[in-house]
């Protein structure tokens, strides 16, 4: 995953850091070090827990760097996973489309990030393409199906 990761997040720097806020697993630990010098880092996690039926309130704690202990948060991934899993039906385990090569899961979340950036509108009305200054308008499926393609070699 992060091979890709590399490929979309610009490399970051000793004043320029990357936050990453995870939850408790800590296989991040050790990956973000594979990929980017510790010192470029701002990591925290957020460790939620049950006791029972009870939920306890959550750990938050720095791993790399010193993020703010309020910044440390992931119920915007966790948000955006559900969106995932609701939209994408061959990502959800008992589906009759589950994705049987990875090509075409691919695909699937390839053309749902289109969607999601570039046609899927905020409570602003704006996409989150426009905020970023990617696109100056919302485009539509029939525009994304009807777009005429230009390869560059």
């Amino acid at each position: 995953m992060f091979n890709k990761f590399e490929d979309y997040v610009q490399q970051p720097s000793y004043k320029n850091k990357l936050r990453i806020y995870s939850d408790g697993n800590n296989d991040y630990t050790t990956i973000l070090l594979e990929y980017y010098n510790k010192d470029c880092l701002c990591y925290g996690q957020k460790i939620k827990s049950k006791n029972g039926q009870k939920i306890v309130p959550a750990i938050r704690r720095k791993i790399y760097g010193n993020p703010n202990y309020e910044d440390i948060d992931t119920n915007h991934n966790e948000c955006f996973n559900s969106i995932l899993r609701g939209r994408i039906s061959r990502i959800v385990r008992r589906s009759n489309c589950h994705a049987k090569e990875k090509y075409a899961l691919n695909n699937a979340l390839f053309l749902f990030q289109f969607y999601w950036n570039f046609i899927y509108k905020s409570k602003k009305n704006v996409t989150p393409a426009i905020l970023e200054k990617q696109a100056t308008k919302v485009w539509t499926w029939g525009k994304l199906l009807h777009a005429k393609l230009s390869y560059k070699e």
